[in-house]
């Protein structure tokens, strides 16, 4: 690589990017750090030079501007898979608030949303059908391109990517996030970032300007706490502050979980109650679209910084323009008053609670624009959760403790008001004064601090230790009637980047098999003695002590010199290396024992609470004896089953471990897995046969939920082409069901092949002849109907296409009209199972849809209203919900027709559906203990 002239560390924010960059001369420690001041269409062929970019795109119609309005000073080159032209930066901002439906938002916020798939082009959200769209990856990454370009058309000698830089995420970012800002960043030309967690950058940033009075500042702290509230989300650490032979040391000891709150949920609250007030002024019942409302936040965002000014005026005008025709006659105004505004950012987001006041947990989140926003919008209840955590750093009424530092940074604590909120509740829990570090600059501290962080890296000034901040262990197999031990992987304190190898223990392991490794934290620096915990340690498991993280499951592939027989196991015997990365990842390799070369690299996301929660069994009663049931019926020993029926095995298991819907996941899995070691053996009859698809997709359901269940899906598929071996009806619709049940596990491609080939049987010409329906009923109609429905990841067109052909279908005759209407309901429905949420059919679509429906008699035929149920069902985001009216017709007739009370709530709030509501929706139970975190 060429020589590095330059330090440059980008903030690249929710709202706002901001780039700052140091000299890489000689003397280090001295060279000043400056913004990058990027250039930016600030109107239509008008470039300035701005200190920030905002963090949005425009998608101009075409021929909405002339290319000399959208030009740059240098050749743009979009990354690829990007279109032009586009609008990126402050002209974006501006025009989103004059135009509907164009404006990219929030890219940040969307790459960390596990709920949609972040390489689809779905942005932006409230899009309208001719708006080009694309995907959160590579609207990230046209932010960092666009860096890329501003920076090179300064220094062409000196490339951006050529030299040091460093990316900053929120410190709550989990491994996926993580994982695609560095893919933007490569997108972008930059394939060589480092990553900073940013509460991190701003405590940098901090002492990049009091180096000389850090010691004396700190000296009677204990801890900082670093409240980042930036557009999207809050971010939370903690530092330790000490002083060490008279020298000064800082260390991470703690960071918060991921919450999508921040500034944008001000500002959306502002929005939503200058929404109220334009209907009680205008007489309007109609809630604002998505994109109107869109348009209403980028006034209220400025209506947010001027009234919580501290010279600020006593109210500000919003403007509503008009759409299509209307849009000078139907422009309209109000004003929000100072008081409003203080009020609701105040009492709102920051109220005055005490520190046993944690946040609400409920099921849902708040939803709009698609974003899972915190379902509680109270900031200090979040800090107070957090605090609890870290009590030996943040005693409180102890007068005699040291007093805790403040570091405050984000947009919203320009505002001076809400600094001295959060000061005076930190004050009043902790029973003295807070001490208030100074932050002048909260919009571009954490670009500032990231070249302190590339200082420190290069020995030219203090560094944050971002040492373990708690210990982890790999929790081993107990044996019967033994205490349970775990192995310290890494211990607290432990420093980033410093290896831990744990040669003395050996594992045995397989290679192209999966492989568990479940995983302990713990807190505590002891284990109920007075000695430290120690790397390589063997400890007993100690509930008291420990928490479960998420388990990693993946699959070792063999190398590619080995030569092996296929039925031919390849073991190789390892042991583990350990080391804490820059970012906060827990790096885990398998090291083969006579051959350190060969490496098997693992990366665990500490911090990341899995999308699903499993609550594993331990050892359940009557498992093995299931196990070996299972086993005796499908083995290789054609004797071992010549007394064995098939079709006493439900009963039997039944017998064994009680009812078959209260079977946890772990005791499911299991016995799946029996069953996929007979997979071969399961065509013996046709009672194996169906017995087999049966159970083998009741005990896989719903494909997902378990850390090896990819693996196992990936076994199973083959099964798809071979097809079944008693073409009976029975059979049939047993293999049907068996994909319905674990399709939450196939990807797109996999439900695409199966649509493939079924759709010649439920189009609805294929019933036009007695032969076509004859053979669609011998196929299991019903069954691939159901299947068909539940088909997730298929593009939204194949689901419109779907549900018109079972609507025509159920209109027509009532043979299969319950699942028919039942199908309707699935491939319509507002909240999916398991897809991306951007697969879920645009809401225009079933207006036409939903006034079919209420000509229909639901007294007559329930399901229908459960379609209908369905189609309105409310998720909070009005992008996807249906409109108000169209909802009361339909929450109406539910009630003439006697419908479920539970059927109605679903309509009116959002809220989780009630188990038997679940089964009567996704066709099932889901296994027990396994939560469902949408």
């Amino acid at each position: 690589m060429a020589t590095q002239h330059y330090l440059v560390g980008i903030d690249l924010g929710t709202t706002n990017t901001v780039v700052a960059y140091c000299e890489n001369g000689q003397n280090l420690s001295e060279c000043p750090i400056r913004l990058f001041e990027i250039d930016q269409l600030i109107g239509p062929g008008e470039v300035a030079r701005r200190p920030t970019l905002p963090s949005f795109r425009f998608h101009p119609a075409q021929g909405q501007h002339h290319p000399t309005d959208t030009a740059l000073p240098w050749t743009h080159q979009p990354v690829a898979g990007d279109f032009t032209p586009v609008i990126i930066g402050e002209w974006a901002r501006e025009l989103g608030a004059q135009v509907e439906g164009r404006q990219v938002v929030s890219a940040k916020s969307w790459l960390s949303h596990p709920s949609v798939d972040r390489y689809e082009a779905i942005l932006p959200w409230a899009g309208t059908q001719d708006v080009e769209k694309i995907s959160p990856l590579l609207a990230s990454a046209s932010y960092l391109n666009h860096i890329r370009q501003a920076w090179n058309h300064h220094h062409p000698a000196d490339p951006l990517e050529q030299q040091d830089i460093v990316v900053t995420v929120p410190a709550s970012f989990d491994e996926s996030a993580r994982k695609l800002t560095l893919e933007a960043a490569a997108l972008a030309g930059m394939p060589h970032v480092k990553l900073l967690e940013e509460p991190q950058a701003v405590c940098y940033d901090w002492y990049n300007r009091y180096q000389s009075q850090a010691t004396t500042q700190l000296k009677d702290v204990s801890a900082i706490l670093i409240c980042d509230v930036g557009g999207g989300t809050t971010d939370l650490s903690l530092i330790s502050a000490a002083l060490v032979q008279d020298a000064l040391q800082l260390d991470r000891v703690g960071v918060g979980e991921h919450l999508m709150l921040g500034g944008d949920n001000i500002d959306l609250a502002l929005a939503h109650l200058a929404e109220q007030q334009f209907a009680q002024r205008h007489n309007q019942t109609q809630k604002l679209s998505s994109a109107r409302l869109s348009k209403l936040i980028q006034q209220t965002r400025k209506t947010k910084e001027s009234l919580l000014a501290a010279q600020s005026p006593e109210s500000a005008k919003i403007t509503l323009l008009g759409s299509g025709s209307k849009l000078l006659g139907g422009t309209k105004s109000i004003h929000l008053d100072k008081m409003q505004v203080r009020q609701m950012a105040l009492d709102g987001f920051f109220p005055h609670t005490t520190l046993d006041t944690l946040p609400a947990q409920r099921k849902g989140a708040v939803l709009e624009f698609g974003l899972p926003y915190a379902a509680d919008p109270a900031i200090t209840k979040h800090i107070a959760a957090f605090l609890a955590q870290h009590p030996a750093l943040t005693r409180t009424t102890d007068q005699s403790s040291a007093p805790l530092g403040l570091l405050l940074n984000g947009g919203v604590f320009n505002s001076d008001l809400i600094q001295q909120r959060l000061t005076q509740v930190l004050s009043d829990w902790t029973g003295q004064p807070i001490i208030l570090l100074d932050n002048p600059h909260p919009d571009l501290a954490v670009a500032l601090g990231s070249v302190g962080y590339l200082k420190a890296c290069r020995g030219a000034q203090l560094k944050i230790g971002g040492g373990a901040a708690r210990s982890y262990f790999l929790h081993l197999e107990q044996r019967k009637q033994q205490t349970s031990q775990a192995l310290c992987l890494l211990a607290k304190g432990t420093d980033e980047g410093h290896e831990i190898r744990l040669s003395s223990r050996r594992f045995s392991l397989t290679l192209g098999e999966p492989v568990r490794f479940n995983l302990l934290t713990s807190r505590h620096d002891s284990l109920g003695d007075e000695s430290s915990i120690q790397n390589g340690q063997l400890v007993d498991v100690d509930p008291d002590y420990f928490s479960p993280l998420p388990p990693y499951i993946t699959s070792l592939e063999r190398m590619s010199d080995q030569s092996l027989a296929a039925n031919q196991k390849d073991r190789v015997e390892v042991f583990l290396s350990t080391q804490l990365t820059p970012v906060g990842t827990l790096q885990l390799e398998c090291v083969q024992v006579d051959d350190e070369q060969h490496r098997w690299q693992l990366e665990f996301e500490v911090r990341h609470q899995s999308h699903h929660e499993v609550a594993a069994s331990s050892d359940v009663p009557g498992l093995a004896q299931a196990c070996e049931l299972i086993t005796g019926l499908y083995s290789g020993n054609k004797n071992s089953d010549s007394q064995a029926d098939p079709r006493t095995l439900n009963k039997s298991l039944t017998q064994s471990l009680g009812d078959k819907d209260g079977w946890d996941i772990t005791t499911n899995r299991q016995l799946f897995d029996r069953l996929a070691q007979g997979k071969k053996r399961r065509r013996r009859s046709e009672a194996h046969e169906k017995n087999w698809l049966r159970l083998a997709g009741f005990t896989l359901r719903p494909g997902f939920g378990d850390p090896v269940d990819s693996w196992r899906i990936e076994q199973i598929w083959s099964l798809y082409q071979q097809g079944i071996q008693f073409q009976t009806h029975q059979t049939w619709s047993d293999w049907w069901t068996f994909w319905r049940r674990v399709c939450g596990g196939l990807n797109q491609e996999q439900q695409e092949t199966i649509l493939a080939d079924i759709a010649k049987y439920l189009h609805p010409g294929a019933h036009n002849s007695s032969k076509q329906a004859k053979a669609a009923q011998e196929k299991g109609y019903e069954a691939m109907v159901r299947l068909a429905a539940s088909l997730e990841h298929l593009e939204t067109e194949d689901k419109i296409l779907l549900a018109n052909w079972f609507i025509k279908r159920a209109q027509r005759q009532s043979q299969y009209a319950q699942a028919h209407w039942w199908a309707v309901g699935r491939l319509a429905s507002r909240v999916l199972l398991y897809g991306s949420q951007h697969k879920v059919i645009p809401r225009t679509q079933l207006s036409h849809w939903l006034a079919e429906l209420l000509q229909q008699d639901w007294k007559q035929e329930p399901m229908i209203g459960f379609a209908a149920m369905m189609m309105c069902r409310k998720t909070g985001d009005r992008q996807v919900d249906i409109a108000d009216e169209l909802r009361a017709a339909i929450a109406d007739k539910l009630k003439q027709s006697r419908a479920p009370q539970s059927w109605l709530a679903l309509i009116d709030e959002v809220s989780q559906a009630s188990e038997s509501d679940s089964k009567r929706i996704f066709g099932d139970t889901l296994p027990s203990g396994l939560l469902l975190l949408r």
